[in-house]
């Protein structure tokens, strides 16, 4: 149980965790390659993913990935720390797909828990960008207090907007999140977490895939 968390454990791993599967294929012209694809974490930066806490994986069917904190919560109100409203992560993903191809993200969606008191608010906010790019605008997404259960929120990518890796080039792709626990007082404990109680809740991000010219 971490510090300054009123909710118990017990009331935690009754709440049904509601995590969408995937869809099947990408949104994009062409289909996900075959062969395998490889990822992992390079360097991670921030006071919301310590060292060894976000870990990522690609799906079986080549259509996404997913990340995974365990250790990312916001918060404020009762004990908390003055520092500890706001928790950021950056994290730089070395990425191995397969000849030919190259990739954009089409969506990605952010799941977690929150338990706000009233007259609070919890703010997630998340971009991303290949190595050398122009980053994607960020996104920002707020719950208000009273509220306790798990949340979700999906940013789409219009198709004319998708920003693809150049072929042939090797590019890591970083991700920049937020979370930020706001407008907090008194005795209760108010927060916003990347992770769930079981550690099962993950963000997915879905791919857009693309052949390259032939050279």
């Amino acid at each position: 149980m971490r510090k300054g968390v009123t909710a118990s454990a017990a009331c935690l791993s009754a709440l049904a965790l509601t995590v969408a599967a995937a869809p099947s294929a990408s949104a994009s012209d062409d289909p996900p390659p075959p062969g395998k694809i490889t990822m992992e974490v390079l360097t991670v930066n921030g006071s919301g993913c310590p060292a060894g806490t976000a870990a990522v994986a690609p799906s079986s069917d080549n259509t996404a990935f997913t990340v995974t904190y365990s250790d990312y919560m916001a918060q404020a109100g009762g004990d908390s720390k003055p520092t500890d409203f706001r928790k950021n992560c950056q994290l730089a993903l070395s990425v191995h797909i397969p000849q030919g191809f190259t990739y954009a993200i089409a969506s990605a969606d952010y799941r977690g828990f929150a338990h706000l008191a009233a007259g609070a608010t919890g703010t997630e906010r998340a971009n991303y960008y290949h190595q050398g790019m122009s980053q994607t605008t960020p996104v920002s997404h707020t719950i208000k207090g009273k509220y306790s259960s798990n949340w979700q929120f999906t940013d789409r990518t219009p198709v004319a907007e998708l920003v693809f890796k150049p072929c042939g080039e090797t590019r890591n792709f970083n991700i920049n999140t937020e979370l930020r626990v706001e407008n907090a007082s008194g005795d209760e404990t108010s927060f916003m977490s990347f992770d769930s109680a079981d550690g099962s809740v993950r963000t997915v991000y879905q791919f857009a895939w693309k052949k390259c010219p032939a050279s």
